[in-house]
């Protein structure tokens, strides 16, 4: 049966010039491959039916050899020659649904024909690049200008759109990223799922559900910013907004960041502070760390244990350090014994 080239563009066997143009560039903006780098495979496979649907359409000797004898005949140069007629007849094509391209030209039922298909990036740059500029013929040196080899309007901040330059874009979509500091720490991927409208084959508007991966890099400070081009709601005239996740940092039990530091509260007993100890924390990566105390330890002093920190993100490998603050609690009362215990002992100690 061949391809129905009129249900790939959606347009009825009587579809003009301008209905076809239309048809098509409503299509190709939905379907280029460069607006869909999450199935581009798909994207390219219907780009290049749809293109080659439009290249047959417009063109009237191949519409007519395709509405006479098909899709098949149209790509052999296979078909039956035509039958002997009166030169006022010579131009009529048999089926009333022709008439809306008869009276532009005669047709001559060629019986050699080659099927040339054009280029799809061609029919694109052509169509959006003569609209854009307001050339007429399309296809011409100054028709592009502004365009690149793909078809697409270069904006000065680097946005893709196929269409006017005159388009504006959504503001950018932020979402808070939640993480751990477990994960910010080793590093993590997480999976958001998110829900947007976009137009379907026929310019309808459907819900589309995607899984966007973002990798947490080992590092990575609160407010650092992952952004996903154009993946927002898709609108008339209007350049999808960017979806962009921005990173926060959760609440530690232990831990608290501070830069690329990490900062640990302790509290030691008086005993501890003046005899010593070994401290025994557990890393973010759950590594046992043997932190010894051997000198007396003041109320609100400070232990920095180097390259125990946060890695720092723009130089792996390194980290920043461990800062352990002190906090020295004293006992709420002391026996008359205890008391002349330690006069003895540090009576001496200035």
């Amino acid at each position: 049966m061949g391809v129905d080239y009129y249900n790939i563009l959606k347009v009825n066997r009587n579809a003009s010039e301008d209905d076809l143009k239309k048809a098509y560039k409503r299509l190709a903006m939905i379907w280029h491959p460069d607006k869909n780098p999450v199935n581009k495979t798909e994207a390219e496979a219907k780009f290049k039916r749809i293109s080659e649907a439009y290249d047959v359409l417009s063109d009237p000797q191949k519409r007519q050899i395709y509405d006479l004898y098909g899709e098949e005949a149209l790509k052999s140069g296979q078909f039956p020659p035509p039958p002997p007629s009166s030169p006022s007849s010579s131009s009529r094509v048999p089926g009333a649904h022709h008439h809306h391209y008869q009276n532009r030209q005669h047709h001559h039922h060629p019986t050699s024909f080659r099927f040339n298909p054009r280029d799809a990036e061609d029919i694109y740059a052509e169509i959006f690049g003569s609209e854009s500029n307001g050339a007429g013929g399309g296809g011409g040196a100054g028709a592009t200008r502004g365009f690149g080899r793909d078809g697409f309007f270069r904006s000065p901040i680097g946005s893709d759109f196929g269409g006017s330059s005159g388009s504006r874009k959504a503001a950018p979509l932020e979402n808070l990223l939640p993480c751990s500091l477990e994960e910010i720490y080793k590093g993590a991927k997480k999976k958001m799922r998110i829900s947007r409208n976009v137009y379907d084959a026929i310019g309808k508007f459907r819900t589309l559900e995607e899984i966007l991966t973002i990798e947490i890099k080992p590092g990575w400070k609160k407010g650092t910013k992952i952004t996903f081009p154009e993946k927002g709601n898709q609108e008339p005239g209007v350049i999808p907004a960017d979806v962009v996740f921005v990173v926060d940092e959760k609440p530690h039990a232990l831990f608290k960041r501070d830069g690329n530091d990490l900062v640990v509260n302790q509290e030691i007993t008086l005993l501890e502070a003046l005899t010593g100890k070994t401290l025994d924390l557990t890393t973010l990566d759950g590594r046992s760390l043997m932190i010894p105390l051997t000198d007396i330890v003041k109320p609100g002093a400070e232990v920095v244990v180097p390259n125990e920190g946060m890695p720092i993100s723009k130089e792996p490998g390194r980290k920043g350090n461990l800062r352990v603050k002190f906090d020295v609690k004293y006992p709420s009362r002391l026996t008359a014994e205890q008391k002349s215990d330690l006069k003895r002992v540090l009576g001496g100690i200035s």
